[in-house]
């Protein structure tokens, strides 16, 4: 125990309050000497639909309504600014690690040691904050820092554009598929009509009738008249039979009217119901009806398909969404990091506190020892 007091005592010197003034230098000669100024442009973006419905639409169009929400649009331009496209771009167009690399003396923030593609990928990620906004997130706060105001700015500058082009580009291309999409059953739906209406002419054609059920309709009226002709005539005859000879000339006449009226009217019937089914009327007439509704039906499919390619179309002409910037990068006037006086008062106060804990160690190792 008092070899341990006395190894104490040896070291009360390192234990003084010069070290605590001395490790203070050492990092105030760090953040004034050696530390890097760090410039910081602030930006605030957002994304915001352009387009609102364009009505009521039926049928097929009723699937390109598909709506998206700003908090995912923002979650994917957060994702894309951090993501290693978006470096790649900055690397082609404004040698991003050479604005970087140019900064060699303070080593803890240099990125001359970030060879790997991977590695640069975090230390530009750990350069470029990106924070949300209040209330629902929709807002997205990007800070990027550089080590000049004019490295920032640039930096900055070129995420805003790119963000700019994402969120069209995978706007309109998701209203290029849904166009293409439209424009797919448009044509089977044009081509369903065409073959429908090739068919009705071909069956009006082969048969020679326009209609079948009007023609049926006009028939199924003439037989209904032949046969109010035919009650007339027998009732006629009954009456003449009462009181006139069955030789006389009169019932003759009218047996004969009878017979004519009720052989005509076979005939109409059987232009109805044939024997044969190609003459049946009545098939016929159902043959006409199953195509007419093939084809109103295909065109009806053909009309909503071509309003549905028209929205498709014009909503793919159009800026769906845009990045809406609410603040563009600013052009630092001063550096925000290091805050040096900042950094080196808690220097001071941590190497105090640590002073104090030790020297209050001692003072109880001393009081224990008496």
């Amino acid at each position: 125990m008092n070899k341990f007091l006395k190894r104490i005592e040896n070291l009360e010197i390192l234990y003084s309050f010069k070290v605590v003034i001395i490790l203070t230098l050492l990092v105030a000669f760090y953040y004034i000497f050696i530390a890097a100024d760090r410039y910081v442009s602030e930006s605030i973006l957002s994304v915001k639909a352009t387009t609102q419905s364009t009505g009521e639409i039926n049928g097929l169009s009723s699937l390109l309504n598909n709506g998206s929400f700003s908090n995912e649009d923002i979650l994917f331009l957060k994702s894309y600014i951090h993501s290693l496209d978006m470096l790649k771009i900055l690397e082609e167009k404004i040698d991003i690690r050479k604005l970087y690399e140019k900064q060699k003396i303070d080593i803890f923030y240099s990125a001359a040691l970030e060879s790997k593609q991977e590695s640069f990928l975090k230390y530009y990620q750990s350069r470029v904050k990106i924070s949300h906004g209040l209330g629902d997130g929709g807002i997205l706060q990007v800070n990027v820092e550089g080590f000049d105001a004019e490295s920032a700015y640039l930096i900055a500058s070129t995420i805003v554009k790119e963000s700019e082009k994402f969120i069209n580009e995978i706007s309109h291309r998701a209203a290029r598929e849904q166009m293409e999409f439209a424009e797919k059953e448009l044509l089977q739906f044009k081509q369903r009509y065409q073959k429908a209406k090739e068919n009705l002419l071909a069956f009006q054609n082969k048969n020679g009738i326009f209609d079948p059920l009007k023609q049926a309709e006009g028939r199924l009226s003439l037989i209904g008249n032949l046969e109010s002709k035919i009650a007339a005539k027998e009732a006629e005859l009954l009456m003449m039979q009462s009181y006139i000879n069955e030789s006389a000339p009169q019932i003759v006449t009218i047996k004969a009217e009878i017979t004519a009226l009720k052989k005509q009217l076979r005939i109409e019937k059987n232009k109805i119901a044939s024997p044969k089914t190609s003459q049946r009327l009545n098939d016929l007439a159902a043959q006409f009806q199953e195509l007419s509704i093939e084809v109103t039906f295909a065109e009806n499919a053909y009309t909503t398909a071509l309003k549905a390619y028209e929205t498709a179309r014009i909503e793919a002409l159009r800026k769906i969404k845009q990045v809406v910037v609410i603040q563009s990068p600013s052009l630092p006037q001063s550096a925000k990091y290091p805050e040096k006086i900042y950094n080196i008062l808690t220097a001071f106060m941590v190497f105090s506190l640590i002073f104090g804990i030790i020297k209050f160690i001692r003072m109880i190792i001393e009081e224990h020892r008496y």
